[in-house]
């Protein structure tokens, strides 16, 4: 007998809803049954959640906006307050939060804050990729889609350069010749050599000039 999921979407756009719904719609349907309650900004969102905690029938996974309109009363301002409201009520249900934000801040805040099962940019959304996400996190595996798995690699290089690495880098950029930037951070030209080696293979970007790797550098906003 097929396994019931009970989901819950919250988003202003409902257009958006009935593609999630639609996609999910042929997900294994030998093996589960979906049972999808919607909302369409904090409020609603607020008081689904609450209404089901109640009555103790919790929720197995929640699709969350992060920006919509928000619930002042009950302190609600985003989808990442609904998500801690979830989290707080329902410890065992899966958060995927969905936003158009990509600023490395802000995506690394929601990390840490809520530590979402799925987080997903939604420029980066297609049918595939939903089905995709959806299949991993109810396997248990967080999902996070392209961009912010872009942003943890940068990250995981951001914490491998020092600030020796980043003041060389930031010279190069400001035209300063390799062999005068001892000059400015007091190191040999050989020990100057050997970090731009590293930070190149850092980026993955071995044998290219410096030009490239300043140009990888901006890119991952280390400059």
């Amino acid at each position: 007998m097929p396994k019931k999921i009970k989901i819950l979407m919250v988003d202003d756009h409902p257009f958006i809803i009935e593609a999630y719904k639609n996609t999910l719609a042929g997900y294994k349907k030998e093996k589960y049954v979906m049972e999808i309650d919607q909302a369409s900004d904090c409020k609603s969102g607020y008081e689904i959640i609450a209404s089901a905690s109640d009555r103790k029938e919790n929720f197995d996974v929640a699709f969350l906006d992060i920006s919509m309109p928000s619930c002042d009363e009950k302190k609600i301002f985003s989808g990442e307050d609904l998500a801690v409201f979830i989290k707080e009520k329902m410890p065992d249900c899966k958060v995927i939060l969905l936003t158009m934000h990509t600023e490395m801040l802000r995506i690394s805040n929601i990390i840490k804050k809520i530590q979402p099962n799925g987080l997903i940019i939604k420029n980066d959304l297609t049918f595939d990729e939903l089905l995709n996400a959806f299949d991993k996190i109810m396997s248990g595996e967080p999902y996070y889609s392209k961009t912010v798995f872009n942003f943890i690699n940068n990250s995981l290089a951001e914490l491998t350069l020092d600030e020796i690495d980043r003041e060389i880098i930031h010279h190069l950029s400001n035209g300063v010749m390799t062999k005068n930037i001892p000059h400015y951070v007091g190191l040999s030209l050989s020990a100057i050599e050997k970090r731009k080696l590293h930070m190149k293979d850092i980026f993955s970007i071995i044998g290219c000039n410096d030009e490239e790797l300043i140009r990888e550098a901006k890119s991952r906003g280390m400059l």
